[in-house]
């Protein structure tokens, strides 16, 4: 298992598009991905998991993965969480 904290950098955060971007990005990995930000946990594959977490510019969240590709997914969904 494989965890980073990411603080997001997305101009207007995680709305309805770059929600759906993210979850194309996680859905590349094998490994189960999850985001949890204020005590509340979602799989990163999940469209209104992701957006029920509200996240904004500037929050933290917690990027989990577990699986055979776990490293690369996290490095994945770091990258685009800071918009490099």
């Amino acid at each position: 298992m494989k965890n980073s904290t990411v603080e997001i950098k997305l101009q207007n955060g995680l709305e309805a598009r770059p929600v759906a971007m993210l979850v194309q990005v996680a859905s590349k990995f094998e490994s189960r991905i999850y985001l949890e930000s204020t005590g509340k946990k979602v799989n990163a594959k999940s469209i209104m998991g992701m957006m029920s977490l509200g996240l904004d510019n500037g929050d933290q969240v917690m990027v989990t993965a577990e699986g055979t590709d776990e490293e690369a997914a996290v490095d994945a969904i770091e990258k685009y969480l800071i918009g490099a």
